[in-house]
């Protein structure tokens, strides 16, 4: 009996470990409410941390060293009773390989976060259904994350994780919350995962596998070529670009990668950088400071 109950303790725990997809901090900031002490931000916290880290996301099993480094930065503007307001900061990043360095892959602010919560209610993510906006919210990023890690190790790699996310989409439309829809802006929810799975925008994708895969992963060996590539998968956002000035995906690659663009092509084998750096203004002029000591 006792080596029974040891063996199902050890098989709990192992499904435990490999059902766990993401590494991810979540973050409460409630100082605009001027409330900051109520225990029912604390609970939430700890709720969503939960929710986020211990839910089984996929059908894949992830090893602890494997599992996805992100976080939620989630303000709270306004409350009254159950019912809460504020911005959802959502980034992840991915090791490169052969080096200590971590990348970043998604940074997205969005404004268009309402819910309702009461304390101690249990948060259970269903893919058929809308229970509240706060899982909805969550959940659809989670699947964001997944995909676009997911893209930058295979081209494409990620389009299972948007249809997931699309289908989340489709069902808190019905709510009538803000990000869902195709009239709530070019910042939404619903503009990030259409266009993710539009044909329109597939060098997006394209650019993710390019300047992870065959650029950053091989500069431990091969420091030029690596860089030579990344400048390459960037000059393929022109074309997109140029089809779309100024795209959502476009201003959220930036967000993530700008600092990092710099910092690769200031130090180490130079290639041809007068090029790039009219590329990298074209394509994201608000960063012009970031590109003037390229080399």
């Amino acid at each position: 009996m006792r080596k029974l109950l040891i063996f199902i303790f050890l098989l709990s725990s192992f499904l435990s470990v490999n059902a766990q997809e993401l590494n991810c901090e979540v973050v409460i900031n409630t100082e605009q409410t001027g409330q900051s002490n109520l225990s029912v931000f604390r609970t939430l916290e700890n709720s969503l941390r939960e929710f986020v880290n211990q839910t089984t996301w996929t059908s894949k099993e992830f090893e602890p060293g494997e599992r996805i480094n992100c976080s939620m930065f989630i303000t709270i503007k306004e409350f009254e009773g159950e019912s809460f307001s504020g911005t959802i900061q959502v980034q992840s990043s991915r090791p490169v390989y052969g080096s200590g360095m971590i990348t970043p892959v998604f940074n997205f602010n969005d404004e268009q976060f309402t819910f309702n919560y009461r304390e101690y209610e249990p948060l259970n993510y269903s893919q058929n259904s809308f229970s509240n906006n706060l899982v909805s919210v969550v959940s659809f990023y989670v699947y964001t994350i997944l995909g676009l890690d997911a893209d930058t190790f295979e081209l494409e790699g990620g389009t299972d994780y948007f249809e997931e996310a699309s289908k989340i989409v489709n069902t808190a439309q019905q709510s009538g919350r803000a990000g869902w829809s195709g009239s709530d802006g070019q910042a939404s929810r619903y503009r990030l995962n259409t266009d993710l799975l539009s044909n329109m925008f597939t060098e997006y994708r394209n650019t993710l596998y390019n300047y992870h895969r065959l650029g950053l992963d091989v500069m431990h060996k091969e420091p030029k070529a690596g860089k030579e590539t990344i400048a390459n998968a960037l000059e393929g956002l022109k074309s997109m670009n140029s089809r779309r000035n100024n795209s959502l995906l476009l201003r959220t690659f930036f967000d993530a990668k700008a600092e990092e663009i710099s910092q690769i092509f200031s130090d180490g084998p130079q290639i041809e950088s007068p090029r790039l750096e009219q590329t990298l203004n074209g394509l994201a002029p608000r960063y012009s400071r970031n590109w003037k000591n390229l080399q």
